[in-house]
């Protein structure tokens, strides 16, 4: 089963990457999926597959196969929103849409598992289980896409649940995996400070809201380095910062936010406790207001320790897989999270350096762009995967 299934693989990779190619010029944002979602569910029924459900918490497709044998039912997930970035790769397949880019790899995820999808489906009478593919819309932007598609059932009947994400910065025939956390909590906050304004040349007689906003900005830096211990990792960032004015007007109000990243709760209550609290006695100490917002986005993605060793050596087996390493936890967020809240499995990385570059541009940058191979590693992975744990 697995010759053929790595056969058939080699066969439709050209198939694999047409599909990319033609979501990287039609790309969309998150929650505005609509076409792409089309494109998705059209390409399952022209295969043949009867179950095949739209609209799944918003605009997320999920498509089942059954095998010929008794088995567990295995879930397979991919994304396909992409990013509010013009694009600047140059490349031939450029995103024809102003503004909109595929700047994470979702393309390549949403190629991989339908082409993945129609070599099950070919041999479905020779296989055991259940296989639930799930393509999920708006992993981008919290509150995501997983959660309310787990909330409509996605997860119905799943016993074990596996994702990849093509990662650029890692080299073409490597898989890395992590047992535990993989990935971290990803939130966000922003915060309005409301001085005084006035003339520039008066400061005396205004609440300056850029000085104010300046000194919180150095005074929560200290919340990592002094309030987290070293052993531990956490990440605050200030993405922004806001106010815009004539050169001789004095700031009325400032508006800035960030992100805050983290892998377990204890840390991530106290970060938000201690950043409201530096912005208070910032802003009692010059004497003026504020509003202060914070949001828990996606959690921490805590891969389950048997379904990743089970990936770990099975990796091994696959001819496109040169190295299959343990990875260092990334800082970066994934709803895919919310699923191994509900179900064992496990997400790893499958890399996608692109050839002939000794430092590859990073995900969400205006030149992003994979290795194509990595797609028909990632399928190869995740298929042979898909085949042993329904056998589990």
């Amino acid at each position: 089963m697995k010759e053929m299934l790595f056969k058939k693989l080699d066969q439709h990779y050209d198939e694999m990457v047409e599909i990319r190619r033609y979501l990287h010029q039609h790309p969309e944002l998150s929650f505005q999926e609509q076409r792409t979602a089309a494109y998705i569910a059209e390409y399952y029924r022209n295969l043949g597959v009867t179950e095949v459900r739209t609209g799944v918490g918003g605009n997320g497709v999920v498509a089942k196969i059954s095998g010929g044998k008794p088995g567990k039912t295995i879930a397979l997930r991919a994304d396909f929103d992409a990013l509010p970035i013009q694009e600047e790769t140059g490349l031939p397949f450029q995103s024809t849409t102003p503004g909109v880019m595929h700047a994470c790899g979702h393309d390549g995820h949403t190629a991989t598992l339908l082409v993945l999808a129609k070599i099950l489906f070919q041999m479905k009478d020779e296989l055991a289980g259940e296989y639930v593919l799930i393509h999920q819309h708006a992993e981008e932007l919290s509150p995501g896409g997983a959660k309310p598609m787990i909330d409509d059932g996605c997860l119905a009947g799943v016993d074990f649940i596996f994702g990849t994400h093509l990662w650029a910065t890692v080299p073409y025939g490597t898989v890395a995996y992590r047992k535990g956390p993989i990935m971290a909590a990803a939130d966000r906050f922003e915060i309005k400070i409301n001085g005084y304004g006035g003339h520039g040349a008066q400061p005396h007689k205004s609440k300056d809201s850029i000085v104010i906003a300046s000194q919180l900005v150095m005074n929560v830096q200290q919340i990592v380095s002094r309030k987290v211990d070293p052993i531990e990792s956490a990440v605050l960032s200030i993405g922004y910062f806001r106010a815009e004015n004539s050169f001789n007007v004095i700031a009325d109000q400032v508006i800035l936010g960030g992100t805050v990243r983290t892998f377990k709760p204890d840390i991530q209550n106290m970060i938000e406790m201690e950043l409201e609290r530096i912005t208070k006695g910032t802003c009692l100490a010059a004497d003026c207001d504020f509003e202060f917002h914070y949001h828990k986005g996606y959690p921490a993605v805590v891969n389950h320790p048997e379904e990743t060793e089970w990936l770990a050596q099975w990796a091994n087996e696959i001819p496109d897989i040169e190295n299959v390493e343990e990875s260092v936890p990334e800082m970066t967020g994934e709803d895919f999270a919310y699923y191994l809240e509900n179900v064992k499995g496990t997400f790893f990385f499958t890399g996608a350096k692109p050839e002939g570059v000794s430092v590859p541009f990073p995900h969400h940058h205006p030149k992003f762009d994979i290795n194509e191979k990595a797609m028909l590693a990632a399928a190869k992975t995740l298929g042979l995967v898909a085949l042993r744990a329904a056998k589990s």
